[in-house]
């Protein structure tokens, strides 16, 4: 199952460089029929995952992704999983 990782440590603190990073990672895994998308967000105080659900609830990128999950184990990640 091919799969895509995204770590948002990086650029944390940088709101339109994380919107155009989700954007980026969604495009790569539609053109490439990739199954699904790993995004971290770590844990921390909880803002960035908040922001990275947020771009995931609007209609016009719901409509792009079949599932979300949360890593039960870990709550610092999420997975969003793609049909072809």
């Amino acid at each position: 199952m091919a799969r895509i990782k995204l770590d948002l440590h990086p650029i944390f603190n940088k709101g339109a460089v994380i919107d155009a990073e989700l954007e980026r990672v969604f495009r790569e895994a539609e053109a490439k029929k990739i199954s699904t998308i790993e995004i971290i967000p770590g844990k921390g105080s909880g803002q960035l995952k908040k922001k990275v659900l947020r771009f995931l609830q609007q209609k016009s990128v719901q409509a792009r992704y079949h599932r979300l999950d949360k890593d039960r184990d870990n709550h610092g990640r999420l997975f969003v999983h793609f049909r072809h």
